[in-house]
């Protein structure tokens, strides 16, 4: 007798009736938002080569793959073609949010993408921790909707330093519209966040890192309706119910040592991923000015400094949390871990899309050698779905199983600690 321990992993497979569905879906709900059949045929065509997931991503190889003689028509989509962008995600956002059942969660998080000079919009030399440390980078921060069906990327808004924001020959020569102004990180999440909500999407939590946990940003989640849990940075004060102001990190010390819990947060490929919790609770300095729209006063609700220390380590992690009706610690860690979510919807996305990757323009290269064996001298690799499935499963089962070797092996380490 074999257990077949794979059975669970390997179910989830898509069929391909399945996925032409969904594609088909996407399309429809994206048509309406180009004037010209040119412009929407050449987009479908560009989202088509995208997702071939080609080596290299950009109009030469999309064009290629996708059996136009020319790049011309995807250059002219994403260059001179009149379509709105914004229209389009906000369709495809609509559609997502749509798709994605349960419980909502909001992730606001940025990212950077390596550029060769400042000529790009916002390109400027700056800290990015995509790159580990300052370079020359577009800044971008993001939005993801987290479920636990699923998660995904619903709107984005491309950061504009002060330099950059107010230096009007760039502007004109990039094309800035004028009406797009100098703002902070924060304030953009901010407005990621109200598009959201006035689109309809109804969140339970939202969460963000350091950058983002400002008043403003806390402010703006409590009028908008969702509770939030935001990281918070060691030295920032808060107000303990003794009327005291304490950073974080000294507030943390009167959580006695009885009151921390180990909690399971995840697995990963290496084992469980645990760390031990505790809840302080603070006053709040969030609460809106004014009346509700329906003019009955803010509720004070319940805010918390909430602390996870590693299990190995004594390095701990601060984050404020605000809910209307108390909740249990156990529903913010799950909070906190969403956050993770975003940084697999970048690595995605950037390996999608191809934002670092430029146009050859030398006649010969090693990577243009390649690409013409793979295409001209060399097998093509089997297209049958049987043989693919077959290969999905056997990388599911074996990482199944590499996964429930790391669990017995920490499990192991723990008791023998």
């Amino acid at each position: 007798m074999r257990d077949q321990h794979d059975t669970t992993t390997a179910g989830p497979t898509v069929t391909h009736p399945a996925r032409l569905a969904l594609l088909e879906e996407v399309r429809a709900t994206v048509a309406g938002r180009f004037g010209r059949r040119e412009s929407r045929q050449s987009f479908w065509d560009l989202v088509t080569g995208l997702l071939m997931g080609l080596p290299c991503a950009n109009c030469w190889t999309v064009a290629e793959a996708v059996g136009h003689r020319t790049p011309y028509r995807l250059q002219h989509l994403v260059s001179r073609a009149v379509w709105d962008a914004d229209a389009v995600l906000a369709a495809v956002a609509g559609w997502v949010t749509s798709q994605l059942d349960g419980p909502v969660i909001l992730v606001v998080d940025e990212t950077g993408d390596a550029k060769a000079s400042t000529d790009a919009v916002g390109a400027a030399s700056q800290y990015s921790g995509s790159l580990g440390g300052m370079g020359v980078c577009q800044v971008a921060v993001h939005l993801s909707l987290a479920t636990p069906v699923g998660h995904a990327v619903i709107g984005r808004r491309l950061y504009l330093g002060a330099d950059w924001a107010g230096d009007e020959e760039r502007r004109t020569l990039t094309g800035v519209p004028e009406e797009v102004m100098f703002a902070t990180k924060p304030d953009l999440a901010i407005a990621l966040l109200r598009e959201a909500v006035t689109a309809g999407v109804h969140a339970q939590y939202a969460t963000a890192d350091e950058v983002y946990s400002s008043r403003s940003v806390r402010t703006s989640c409590r009028e908008l309706g969702p509770a939030y849990v935001l990281a918070s940075p060691a030295n920032r004060q808060v107000t303990t119910p003794d009327q005291r102001r304490r950073t974080c990190a000294e507030a943390v010390r009167l959580v006695p040592d009885t009151a921390w819990h180990r909690m399971r947060t995840g697995t990963a490929t290496k084992g469980a991923k645990d760390y031990e919790w505790a809840l302080l609770a603070i006053e709040p300095d969030d609460t809106p000015t004014g009346t509700q729209p329906d003019r009955h006063p803010w509720p004070t609700g319940h805010s918390a400094l909430l602390a996870r220390r590693h299990r190995y380590t004594p390095k701990i992690s601060y984050f404020r949390a605000w809910t209307p009706h108390p909740v249990p610690l156990t529903d913010l860690a799950t909070v906190v871990c969403a956050r993770w979510h975003v940084e697999e919807d970048f690595q995605i996305s950037k390996r999608t899309v191809g934002l670092d990757q430029g146009q050859v323009r030398i006649p010969i290269t090693c990577p243009e050698l390649q690409h013409l064996l793979a295409t001209t001298l060399l097998p093509p690799p089997p297209g049958d779905p049987n043989h693919i499935h077959h290969c999905s499963r056997w990388r599911r089962h074996h990482q199944a199983t590499a996964r429930r070797c790391h669990q017995a092996w920490n499990t192991y380490a723990d008791q023998a600690a």
